[in-house]
């Protein structure tokens, strides 16, 4: 289930996407019909039906105006871990259905790499960019949507620039797994914290705090341990938090990379999953299932997200969308599996 916010601008007439859905075809399909590719007849007349059912119009003057496209769309990413790589997968698959190509760049988590890329997208004549957000290039990105590039943000937000957004409910999808170990029993967790500069970091950690508020319990600063998304810095929070007079009985940490390296750190020091300590933590990868008393993890829906980003994308580049922008949160799924035990 996914909720959509959208702002500013009049109520719109039948966009492409509600074409797609009512002809029962991917938007992708609807584009190529739009611009007079061949598609099979089937989908042509289901399309058709559509949108005459809908009194879908498309905008001339839009279409004229789009003329100059390169049908190359910009990917920037901070690093090509677990998560960033499924999303270049399956942002690259639908994205290529559409009949356009992914260019991607991966800056490190340098700003001054990202405002490089920034530049090289703009050179490249890109007809969007999907990025995770980085506050430190505010103008930059700022100017590129002055210049008509539109910018769709995902997993991280970047507040007050007109771009359409496509994220998850980390904070609600927090608060549910935190709330799964207070069920347990558990009144002392811990917490891996991200980067305190992005927005998945703020909100996993606003819903940690809100589980634990919601059920009477103190919050502790001590036990919430910055880890900056990293596998080493996993580790060092974990041995920091073990390393209290009273260490947690469980941790939740915000991604995986953290996890891996609290497991990396709980391994050599001799604790087991779940006997010594629960562990659960946001993003659900496969090692997870690996690991013999598999990890409870909340599995973000990566296919769901890049499908999402591209039904924005193929609407900003066919349609007239004026100044709306479109927000859309998409749900997680909690999976449980052997991590987490009961305490008295």
């Amino acid at each position: 289930m996914r909720q959509t916010d959208q702002t500013a601008g009049r109520r719109r007439g039948a966009t492409i996407i509600d074409v797609a859905r009512v002809a029962n075809v991917a938007v992708g399909t609807v584009s190529r019909y739009i611009n007079g590719q061949t598609i099979r007849r089937s989908n042509r007349e289901q399309i058709e039906r559509a949108i005459q059912d809908l009194g879908y119009r498309r905008n001339a003057a839009a279409a004229s105006i789009r003329t100059d496209l390169t049908h190359m769309i910009g990917f920037l990413v901070p690093t090509f871990d677990e998560f960033h790589a499924r999303m270049l997968e399956h942002l690259a698959h639908s994205v290529r259905q559409t009949g356009r190509a992914l260019l991607t760049y991966c800056h490190g988590g340098d700003p001054r790499v990202v405002a490089e890329a920034l530049d090289f997208f703009a050179a490249q004549r890109v007809d969007a960019l999907v990025m995770d957000g980085t506050a430190e290039v505010y103008d930059r990105v700022d100017d590129l949507i002055k210049h008509d590039i539109p910018i769709i943000f995902y997993n991280n937000d970047v507040r007050g620039l007109a771009a359409d957004r496509v994220m998850v409910e980390n904070q609600r999808a927090s608060h549910r797994i935190v709330s799964h170990l207070i069920d347990l029993g558990h009144s002392r967790i811990g917490i891996l914290t991200g980067d305190p500069r992005n927005s998945s970091g703020i909100e996993r950690l606003a819903g940690y705090e809100q589980a634990l508020s919601d059920r009477g319990l103190t919050i502790d600063p001590t036990l919430a341990a910055r880890g900056n998304w990293r596998m080493d810095g996993g580790y060092e929070a974990t041995k920091r938090l073990m390393s209290l007079q009273t260490p947690p009985t469980a941790i939740f940490s915000a991604n995986y990379g953290m996890a891996v390296g609290a497991l990396s750190w709980l391994k050599e020091n001799g604790r087991h999953v779940p006997e010594d300590i629960s562990l659960v933590s946001f993003d659900d990868v496969a090692i997870f299932r690996l690991y013999e008393a598999g990890i409870t993890a909340v599995a973000q829906p990566v296919a769901s997200i890049a499908e999402t980003i591209t039904d924005i994308l193929v609407e900003r580049l066919t349609e007239t969308s004026g100044d709306a922008t479109r927000t859309v949160i998409l749900e997680c799924d909690i999976i449980l599996r052997g991590s987490t035990r009961r305490i008295n």
